[in-house]
């Protein structure tokens, strides 16, 4: 047993981390808290752990959007940040290795915008952002010039009307696939090489072929075959899929049945699980997921 969790939570990332790294806390409105490990309150396998928000001086109104794992602080990598409105933003992660009380503005956010995603990058890698019509942009990180932290950054992807971003990745340069999944438990794996180079800003290209019967899309990850995914729906459903069993298509489809959905109840998140290390002797195996037609 790793820990306990509440009903309806998961486990979303897991940190290998000494005493003297640092957990970079990001909120929605852009400021960054900083958490050291050694703050953490150690527990054993079996405790349910404290909140975030229990072990930082967050305001109210202050909701966490993502969190980030640093050792240190070098010049050569850097933060990549990602709103729900397109913006984009690179800075130095030199630029945060100055921790103060109650936070900084790590990341100017416009009104009626949200600060979706945050990534360490080394300088050499490509950003995919994906958007909830079904829409998605891939550019080279360099296509963003560098930014002081109190800045709001520059148009990472032109939204068509009533559209969002869902999801922002920083893809790892051996290829893979990228798996895309609607909130009508529809998904499908897609090669990466199959998303073009563009430059950054522009309407970017199709990545689900979004219809009534898949609903809008939720997320999009890098993936590799060996991995497993964690779906969870808005009635608290979880269920666990293997990355492999979800058929390879191309880029404007609308993919496979990820599992099937009572009512009214939708898919409202996913969470990668790097290689199926969680496997367990005597389960069933994921079964293979049905076209959709």
């Amino acid at each position: 047993m790793g820990m306990v969790t509440k009903d309806n939570d998961y486990v979303e990332h897991l940190y290998v981390a000494s005493a003297h790294s640092y957990i970079l806390v990001f909120t929605e409105t852009g400021r960054v808290h900083w958490l050291k490990v050694h703050e953490i309150p150690q527990m054993g396998p079996a405790s349910k752990g404290k909140a975030i928000v229990n072990l930082l001086n967050l305001e109210k109104q202050e909701n966490v959007a993502t969190t980030v794992a640093v050792r240190d602080f070098p010049d050569s990598h850097n933060l990549i940040f990602a709103t729900e409105k397109g913006t984009i933003k690179k800075t130095q992660l030199s630029a945060y290795s100055n921790p103060r009380s109650g936070g900084i503005i790590a990341i100017k956010v416009d009104e009626g915008d949200r600060l979706l995603d945050v990534k360490v990058t080394d300088g050499d890698k490509t950003v995919l952002l994906a958007t909830r019509k079904g829409f998605s942009i891939r550019f080279s990180e360099k296509d963003a010039r560098p930014m002081g932290r109190a800045t709001r950054g520059v148009r990472g992807i032109s939204l068509r009307k009533g559209d969002k971003v869902v999801s922002m990745e920083t893809l790892e340069p051996e290829g893979g696939e990228v798996l895309s999944v609607a909130e009508n438990a529809v998904g499908k794996r897609t090669p990466v090489d199959q998303y073009r180079l563009q430059s950054r800003g522009g309407k970017g290209i199709i990545n689900l072929k979004v219809s009534d019967k898949t609903g809008e899309v939720i997320g999009a990850k890098q993936v590799k075959p060996e991995d497993g995914m964690i779906l969870i729906t808005q009635d608290g459903k979880i269920i666990r899929i293997a990355v492999e069993s979800v058929r390879i298509s191309a880029r404007s489809t609308q993919g496979v049945k990820l599992m099937d959905m009572e009512g009214e109840d939708r898919l409202v998140s996913i969470a990668r699980l790097s290689e199926r290390e969680d496997e367990v002797v005597g389960e069933e195996p994921t079964p293979e997921p049905e076209p959709i037609n």
